[in-house]
């Protein structure tokens, strides 16, 4: 900024010279009649700019010196803006400012520094107007932010936040007392138009690191229209890798018991941490704020328990379109002093139905935890019953050979028993089915397992419930829909248990 601008070839760069107060000149020189390849002319251009007048003046200082600014207040058409100190300078660490009127909320002081950092010992781009009696022609009769300065010294400096000048880069700035008008850096000066909502940090519950993260012990979402709350539960069983179930770490309890799809939950058991608001509706808030807002009886409640004793309840609005068309909601956290708006798309709660985060998978025991098996279907009854070779010493990663099987009391190939196995934990839910009658009359197939890890007997049972699908019976209980094929895919599999013919995979 302090050094001349030398060999600038852009003729852009000539007219923000000029139109910052600046002087240029341009050289044409012309060879014409030269021939080049084949006769045609050319001509050279040089371009020569000098520094604006003005450039690199420092505007706002304490007497020459950018001292510490003890406090500044910012006006504007948003309001009034006070900053103060909120830790002093130490070592090597800056003073730290934050907003009087928000000291106790979550304030983004990096944000709110920048009203000190940038003005003080702010350096003109260049002088467009000394000694201005036209204030209005550059927007500084009625500035855009007014902003005074008060130095550890005492000494106060006013300045004033005028219109954008042509260049988009400069912004006309003017300090009190001195009619002389300048440019300074757009970019350096835009925070002193914002409101104090803009300053408050926008993250509803700051992420924890790794080593602090808790463990999300249950999650309940509230909402209406639905039937019945959403119910989530963490899986201690899924520290164990040889518990079997999905990757995901926690379980659906109610409206059915379920596993979950990790890919798909992690959003919603702990999505809370880390979320982010779009904007600040209302910091502060009072019992009115809360109404206007819909959150004194809320449309959807979230609440996390967390393993080191915390529990958050998030409060949300039902869903609003904004003024540039977002889906949005109001949010704030159960006692908590902000309002915000988050986008829908974040706060997932607000739409998440059961089968959206449920795994599709119904069978994810660990095949060498499950001591009797037995299915039939299509006339066919098969009971294997699986032992270890040696009950005393099961290997960390048992394969087959550790294994006996028998199938209707006979012997039966554990490579083989395991490949049918592995179809079997590929069955798949469609869709819930909870509340359905069970149907009167024989299944069209049935499996039923002992898992001998969490010591539970499970059944499933297979009822013909169109021709596309077939309804799936939970120890007696209605639960899922699955696609009819499969259901016919297994019937011919356990055909084919005994015959050696490949298992079908595909349905």
């Amino acid at each position: 900024m302090k050094k001349q601008a030398k060999g600038i070839i852009a003729l852009s760069a000539v007219l923000v010279a000029m139109l910052g107060g600046g002087y240029a000149y341009m050289k044409l020189n012309s060879e014409e009649g030269k021939e080049s390849g084949e006769g045609n002319t050319s001509s050279t251009m040089e371009l020569l700019a000098t520094q604006a007048v003005g450039q690199g003046t420092v505007l706002v200082s304490d007497g020459g010196n950018t001292g510490d600014v003890k406090e500044a207040v910012v006006k504007n058409s948003e309001g009034t803006l006070n900053v103060v100190v909120k830790e002093a300078a130490a070592d090597d660490k800056s003073t730290v400012y934050t907003l009087d009127e928000y000291k106790d909320l979550d304030v983004d002081t990096a944000v709110v520094g920048t009203l000190i950092n940038n003005g003080n010992g702010i350096q003109a781009q260049s002088l467009v107007a000394e000694g201005c009696t036209d204030l209005g022609k550059y927007g500084l009769d009625k500035p855009a932010a007014e902003v005074e300065f008060t130095y550890e010294s005492g000494n106060k400096v006013k300045f004033y936040i005028g219109d954008t000048a042509p260049s988009n880069s400069g912004t006309y700035f003017m300090v009190d007392g001195k009619n002389d008008v300048y440019t300074v850096s757009t970019s350096t000066v835009s925070n002193y138009k914002k409101s104090a909502n803009e300053f408050i940090s926008r993250t509803i519950l700051a992420k924890p690191s790794d080593e602090e993260y808790p463990i999300v012990n249950s999650l309940r979402i509230e909402r209406g229209g639905m039937d019945s709350d959403i119910f989530i539960k963490y899986d201690k069983s899924s520290e164990d890798k040889h518990s079997g179930g999905t990757s995901a770490s926690h379980l659906m309890v109610e409206p059915v018991e379920c596993y979950l799809a990790v890919e798909r939950s992690t959003d919603i058991t702990n999505g809370m941490f880390g979320l982010t608001a779009s904007s600040v509706y209302a910091p502060n808030c009072g019992e009115e704020d809360i109404e206007k807002a819909g959150l004194s009886k809320p449309f959807c409640t979230v609440t996390m328990e967390c393993d080191d004793g915390n529990t958050y309840k998030l409060l949300l609005s039902e869903i609003f379109t904004d003024e540039d068309g977002n889906k949005c909601s109001y949010a704030m956290l159960e006692g908590g002093k902000v309002i915000y708006i988050v986008s829908a798309d974040s706060a997932k709660w607000l739409t998440v139905q059961p089968i959206d985060i449920a795994s599709r998978l119904l069978i994810t025991a660990y095949v060498w935890n499950i001591t009797e098996l037995s299915v039939s279907g299509g006339g066919e009854n098969v009971d294997f019953v699986i032992k270890s070779k040696d009950m005393n010493s099961i290997p960390d990663n048992p394969t087959a050979s550790d294994f006996i099987i028998t199938k209707n009391g006979e012997e039966f190939a554990g490579e083989r028993y395991r490949l049918f196995y592995s179809f079997l934990v590929s069955t798949n839910a469609e869709e819930f089915a909870v509340g359905v009658p069970v149907p009167d009359g024989k299944p069209m197939a049935t499996i039923k397992y002992t898992d001998s890890y969490s010591g539970k007997t499970t059944t499933y049972d297979f009822y013909d419930d169109s021709v596309m699908r077939s309804l799936i019976v939970v120890n007696g209980e209605s639960k899922y829909y699955c696609t009819k094929s499969y259901v016919k895919t297994l019937i011919e599999n356990i055909k084919r248990i005994g015959t050696g013919e490949d298992y079908i995979t595909n349905w």
